[in-house]
């Protein structure tokens, strides 16, 4: 995930020991030098309680950690004996003062009595309950109202924004009415002091008092972007007056989020800020120097150790494993593979009416390999069959049409899991059903349906001729006519299994599988070479049509599946040359690549530097850029100065938000398309595609891919694109063009992008748009329909309806699938598309 709130505590230290050291954002280089002498900054006195819950849960041990944590805090902070104080709770809990969950100007004793009082006590916020176990210590600082202000800086698309009011505290009430502000672009510089004190600080008394909170903004937003901050709010921050010292600036309250990819950049700089007198005295040896940033669970969320141990196999493996426990005693359990199908999954059980009994969130993607994929579904196995239900439990082991991951072997790992824990799965009573499709899908779905055979639960086994949601009712016991009228057109490799009297079977009732020894092949289906309808060419650099049966392109990074994948589907769309020109690969020298077309052998060749290939192939317009995410910033804007490149998709997952945000400001400048980052790529079926879209070729063969129809999509979701490729075979005349632009926060491209290309395009006819909770995209498009930029038929739809339904905040699967407000929920956003 991306942005992930901080504890205050570490805040603050984040603050206090970068705010004069980082360099600055001014255009004047030498403002960092000057900017010291224009406020005082007191020196930060911090301490942080946290307690563990003992092994031995009694009072008298409950009594003895509390003592013990309170003796450590201050033996290491002697401070504390010597001035009045400030103590809260430090667990992302909002509005601590409304919630009479702080203490001020209290001494020492008092404060301890106060913690201790609190200390493992579950308290009930709004709708979330959670248990106190951290506090915060700081001085005690004597002001008045009028010497309290507010300050938050967070990002944007295009940029970041400064908001600030005169009045702040716990009263301060609607920000952003209140509040004035100032726009700083990407790259662009820090406003210079006129500028800045004209739009934020017209309403302050005093010119003293304007120069401090100028030369502190400025150090506060060069802190914010070098360690890679996302959002950063102070309320109140107090200015006062020192007669005779100047004017001193004292951060009160702050609520923080970093960008969790950007460790690799900041996190040197998070680690030293934290080293603390005590940390030092253990000599404890760490990656980065000193103890690394520590992103809590949310209030109300403490992890479980399932889920910690989960966090931690996902921070080993380049691949996407994730697990958040909703109710451990729900009847209802998933294993979905996919971000976004994990949540079109959770939307589906919560739209049934079964959202109180859905156990668990969670999704493994990105080709985790077996052994990985057997510890995840252990856990949750183990975590299923912990208490029985009276009604008996359902697992729903689900996922869309994978584009890369090998089904057969993630399902290797989940069998043996299922075979370990065959004993606690019958005496539970659990009934299994599987839908998933992909590289392998035969392969293993034979192996889950076997295993049904012999493990004596029931296991429903369903490929991809099932809409991907048509197990939940199943799964649940219930009806739903949303299957009645899904057909097949194409002939099935595994057959349904439906249960009696199901929906599921009336709507499969007559259809014969090649299994049933008598299917034929519709004779009137389209065949590989002959188009529904007839293509209108667009001309050469046309804006809206980036790919053509001509297009080239290069691939950076050494991706010999993803390449041959993009060659064999060359060859069945019976292009004249493969659409890849050349590889390029940093790490080797200059040499030939086998690769086949077709049946026959063919050379690709493989170039060290990008300078080279493209003086070797000036033909290519699209780069494909496998780059990892560390180098990837570097790459493509490498790829950018040459003015052949006209689009290019960014496969790499953990991009920092601010890399991401300066790639897609440098492509508006170049009027370059960018798709990604943390993107699958798109297809513009009979033509080309990037990557591992569209899957293997089965798939290419069964969502007709090989011909273009006339509906346009774009989707977040990689793995929801290939099913949105499925379901537009079965039920139109097939894809004209589909692009999923990245489930990040930033992509390089929105959904109004290729909205506008699909607009502008005559063989489109009808588009669709699978929007996510998180971000406020879909809005614009709803604001281009009623400009009408936008003339064309749109099918949208927002996924993530569910999370209004928990009781505490979920990440779901993508970085940017989380609503920051009520506008980026899913339901506020289906209404405004409405």
């Amino acid at each position: 995930m991306s942005a992930k709130a901080i504890r205050e505590y570490d805040g603050k230290l984040l603050l206090a020991e970068n705010l004069f050291t980082v360099p600055t954002l001014c255009a004047d280089q030498t403002r960092r030098e000057t900017s010291s002498g224009e406020f005082l900054f007191p020196k930060t006195h911090l301490a942080q309680v946290r307690f563990e819950l003992p092994k031995v849960n009694s009072k008298e041990a409950l009594d003895a950690a509390i003592r013990q944590e309170l003796e450590r805090v201050e033996v290491y902070n002697p401070w504390l004996k010597t001035t009045k104080l400030v103590v809260k709770p430090d667990q992302l809990i909002k509005r601590r003062g409304k919630s009479g969950l702080l203490l001020i100007n209290q001494d020492w004793s008092d404060v301890k009595n106060w913690i201790a009082e609190r200390a493992f006590k579950e308290i009930k916020i709004g709708a979330v309950s959670g248990v106190i176990k951290v506090f915060v210590i700081e001085p005690f600082l004597p002001h008045t109202a009028s010497e309290e202000y507010y300050v938050c800086i967070q990002t944007h698309r295009e940029g970041d924004e400064i908001l600030f009011t005169h009045e702040g505290g716990v009263d301060i009430g609607d920000v952003d009415s209140k509040a004035t502000r100032c726009f700083i672009p990407v790259n662009g510089d820090f406003p210079e002091k006129k500028e800045l004190t004209e739009k934020l600080f017209g309403a302050v008394d005093t010119e003293s008092k304007k120069a401090a909170l100028y030369g502190f903004v400025e150090r506060l937003y060069a802190v914010f972007v070098r360690l890679n901050f996302t959002y950063l709010e102070i309320n109140p921050l107090v200015v006062m007056e020192r007669e005779g010292k100047g004017v001193e600036v004292v951060p009160l309250d702050m609520a923080a989020k970093l960008d969790q990819t950007a460790e690799f950049e900041s996190g040197s700089l998070w680690a030293s800020s934290r080293m603390t007198e005590e940390f030092k005295a253990r000599s404890v040896k760490t990656a980065f120097g000193g103890p690394p940033m520590e992103f809590p669970a949310p209030f109300g969320r403490e992890l479980t150790p399932e889920e910690a141990y989960v966090q931690e196999l996902d921070s080993k493996t380049g691949a996407s494993l994730k697990l958040t426990i909703l109710n451990p005693k729900g009847r209802v359990w998933t294993m979905v593979a996919g971000g976004g199908a994990s949540v079109v999954y959770a939307d589906a059980i919560a739209a049934y009416g079964c959202a109180a009994e859905l156990a668990n969130y969670g999704e493994y993607s990105g080709a985790p390999s077996e052994n990985q994929t057997y510890e995840y579904a252990k856990t949750i196995l183990e975590l299923m069959t912990r208490e029985r239900h009276a009604d008996g439990k359902v697992l729903i082991i689900g996922g869309g049409i994978a584009n890369f991951t090998n089904v057969a072997t993630t399902f290797k790992g989940i069998i043996r899991a299922l075979k370990e824990l065959k004993t606690q799965l019958i005496s539970n009573d659990i009934k299994i059903y599987v839908r998933r499709a992909g590289p392998n899908w035969q392969e293993g779905l034979r192996m889950m349906r076997e295993l049904g055979d012999v493990l004596g639960v029931e296991i429903r086994v369903f490929g991809p001729e099932t809409h991907i949601t048509a197990i939940v009712p199943l799964a649940l016991g219930k009806k739903s006519a949303s299957v009645v009228d899904f057909r097949d057109n194409l002939r099935k490799q595994i057959p349904d299994t439906p249960a009696p009297g199901t929906p599921i079977e009336d709507s499969l009732s007559g259809f014969q599988t090649p299994l049933s020894g008598s299917a034929k092949i519709d004779s009137k289906a389209p065949s590989m070479t002959k188009l529904v309808q007839p293509v209108v060419e667009a001309s050469p650099g046309s804006w809206y049509a980036p790919f053509d049966s001509n297009t080239r392109s290069i691939v950076f990074g050494m991706q010999p599946r993803a390449v041959q994948g993009m060659l064999d589907f060359d060859f069945i769309c019976k292009r004249s040359r493969p659409s890849v020109a050349c590889i390029v690969y940093p790490f080797s020298g200059n040499h030939v690549q086998k690769f086949y077309w077709g049946t026959q052998e063919t050379l690709l060749p493989v170039f060290s530097s990008l300078s080279e290939a493209i003086k070797r192939s000036p033909d290519v317009s699209v780069a494909v850029n496998f780059a990892s995410c560390r180098s990837v910033y570097e790459t493509t804007m490498e790829m950018m100065t040459y003015d052949n490149i006209k689009c290019i998709a960014i496969i790499a997952e953990g991009v920092p938000e601010r890399r991401a945000r300066q790639l897609l400001c440098e492509a508006n400048k170049r009027n370059l398309l960018l798709i990604g980052p943390a993107t699958v790529g798109g297809i513009k079926p009979g033509c080309f595609k990037i990557g591992n879209t569209g899957g293997m070729m089965d798939n290419i063969a069964s969502s007709k891919l090989y011909f273009p129809g006339s509906v346009a999509y774009v989707s977040k979701s990689g793995g929801m694109s290939n099913e949105l490729n499925n379901i537009i075979s079965r039920t139109t005349d097939g894809v004209y063009e589909g692009v999923a632009i990245g489930g990040d926060r930033y992509p390089g491209s929105t959904f109004l992008d290729h909205l506008l290309r699909y607009e502008a395009d005559p063989n489109v006819k009808l588009m669709v748009l699978l929007g996510e909770v998180g971000g406020v995209e879909e809005y614009r498009v709803a604001e281009a329909v009623k400009s009408k930029k936008l003339t064309k038929p749109i099918v949208a739809w927002c996924i993530g309806t569910c999370a209004k339904m928990f009781g505490a905040e979920v990440q779901f699967g993508h970085a940017g699938a989380l609503a920051n407000t009520d506008l980026e929920t899913a339901e506020a956003k289906n209404a405004g598309l409405r």
